[in-house]
């Protein structure tokens, strides 16, 4: 008996998340076919001259515009911000640096103050619950 394993493929949307990019700044093929673990692969290890530009100047999902201003998604949407956002526009908002996002800042900030306080807290717990060796 010989197994027969299948190719692995993925929706568009899922390998342009994957690649960090925004779908429809993708060119029509890649939106258009199915893309397979070794084309991902692929294009990761050597990215074509359009994932050079998209990850570059954008437009960038949410979840890169928010990490490059060091917020939330939901912070994003707070902050009135639902649509991709070119890496000029991420900078002119950087330097703007409104209202809205000096507060999201702060509140992640503090979140990940909290999240570092737990895990110390737990590796504390987890130490002196360990059983003693002798």
């Amino acid at each position: 008996m010989t197994s027969h394993q299948s190719t692995q493929t993925m929706k568009p949307a899922t390998a342009a998340k994957k690649l960090g990019v925004y779908l429809e700044a993708t060119p029509a093929e890649f939106q258009e076919g199915v893309v397979s673990r070794a084309e991902l692969n692929a294009l990761q290890a050597e990215p074509p001259a359009w994932l050079v530009e998209l990850r570059r100047n954008g437009p960038h999902p949410r979840p890169v515009v928010a990490s490059k201003l060091g917020v939330s998604i939901a912070g994003l949407a707070r902050g009135g911000i639902t649509e991709a956002l070119t890496t000029e526009q991420i900078e002119a908002l950087k330097q703007d640096n409104p209202e809205w996002l000096q507060k999201e800042r702060a509140t992640q900030a503090e979140v990940r103050k909290e999240a570092v306080r737990i895990k110390e807290k737990r590796a504390e717990k987890a130490e002196k619950d360990a059983p003693k060796r002798s």
